[in-house]
């Protein structure tokens, strides 16, 4: 199964030479993963985005970032297989 994982940006990187080539790290619940943030160049941090397969590749709100977690939520185990671990709320 692949489901894009809504999170938020809790750390965004660019080289100086290279500063299209964004990556960030990006918090599910706890959980913190990094990620590129090439498809999403209008991100910033607080930020939520939808990520799949490491790629951040949409910005949501707060409200439908919580809406997708709570239908991927209802799924056994997504978010285990998809983030590869157990999530913890903090």
């Amino acid at each position: 199964m692949c489901l894009g994982i809504p999170g938020r940006i809790v750390e965004v990187r660019a080289s100086a030479d290279r500063p299209d080539l964004r990556t960030g790290i990006v918090d599910f619940e706890g959980l913190r993963r990094p990620v590129c943030l090439v498809y999403t160049p209008e991100a910033q941090i607080g930020d939520y985005v939808i990520v799949h397969v490491g790629f951040a590749i949409s910005r949501v709100d707060e409200a439908e970032a919580a809406r997708t977690l709570a239908v991927i939520r209802a799924i056994p185990d997504a978010l285990a297989r998809e983030l590869g671990t157990t999530l913890e709320r903090t």
